[in-house]
């Protein structure tokens, strides 16, 4: 192994390291700091071919070495922000280097762990790796995709559930409750009355719903259940309304809606109660992992924060 091929693979996982750190922290990166602190990380590692210097390979000085890699590549901004740049560049090394130690382990046979294991004189137990560079890039690359979606994923459901509220839906004796999304993007309305639509899953009022309109709602045939209307009796059909909508890449299509007596909605200690509003049923399945059967109309929210401010 050559000091310059060292300095080099060094430079790269280094830059590596330092981009998903930046990643994780939600910083923009300068080109020439990131330069400056991979070059910092990969110059060290090349020092190991200097005997001379080997009194710099110790615990503190590997810390106040990634401390200055973080400097030179964030800079300092106070102490709480870099305290958390020098947390997520830990977790990110951690995270790359469990990647490297458990691919390696997964792709040994037996015997080969065996004969890389070796004692030393104070009775502990050592591993040597045999790792080449493609192996080790793929192994690294493929453990620092994992943190990231494992990250993104986290923080899209931390997202999510900012945004909920628990839902009560009163309809004569009967009462429906989930969670709900409260969605800025949601503004559909009764284009007659201007009451804000709430958008639920229909298989929340199964019970309640007539055997065959299940079926149609899933079916997106709400205006061919409208026009049977008779057909089948049903002890709510004076709170049924037919909402107009546009989908996505198509023409107007209905929504079946239903008029309730009151919605209760619980969010972040406080309490909203409204009864100008209409559930919407929606055949699908809002959330895909479940987190949440209803959409809450954004203005239900504001008017309360409004109410409750003047």
């Amino acid at each position: 192994m050559y000091v310059d091929l060292v300095f080099l693979l060094n430079l790269v996982i280094d830059g590596g390291l330092l981009v998903v750190t930046a990643w994780v922290r939600g910083v923009r990166l300068l080109k020439r700091r990131l330069l400056a602190g991979a070059v910092i990380g990969a110059s060290y590692a090349a020092m190991m071919f200097f005997p001379p210097v080997s009194f710099l390979f110790t615990f503190a000085l590997k810390v106040g070495l990634s401390l200055l890699m973080l400097w030179a590549t964030f800079g300092f901004g106070g102490l709480q922000p870099f305290a958390r740049h020098v947390a997520a560049f830990y977790g990110v090394n951690f995270a790359a280097a469990g990647a490297v130690l458990g691919g390696y382990y997964l792709l040994q046979s037996s015997s080969e762990l065996w004969n890389g294991l070796w004692f030393t004189r104070s009775g502990g137990l050592g591993l040597e790796m045999n790792l080449g560079l493609v192996l080790l890039f793929i192994l690294l690359a493929a453990g620092l995709l994992i943190y990231k979606s494992v990250l993104t994923a986290r923080r899209q459901r931390e997202q999510v559930i900012s945004h909920v509220a628990d839902v009560t839906v009163y309809i004569e004796d009967k009462e429906c409750r989930c969670t709900g999304l409260v969605d800025t993007g949601n503004h559909l309305y009764d284009p007659l009355t201007r009451i804000p639509v709430m958008v639920m899953e229909a298989a929340l009022w199964q019970d309640e719903l007539p055997p065959s309109w299940l079926a149609r709602i899933r079916e997106s045939e709400v205006d061919k259940l409208v026009s049977g209307i008779g057909e089948e009796s049903w002890i709510w059909q004076d709170r049924l309304r037919l909402i107009p909508y546009r989908g996505i890449n198509r023409g107007t299509q209905f929504m079946l809606a239903l008029k309730p007596d009151r919605v209760r909605i619980e969010q972040e200690g406080r309490t909203i109660e409204t009864h100008r509003v209409l559930i919407g049923l929606d055949g699908g399945k809002l959330s895909a992992d479940d987190v949440y059967q209803a959409i809450i109309h954004p203005s239900l929210i504001s008017e309360s924060k409004e109410s409750s401010s003047q």
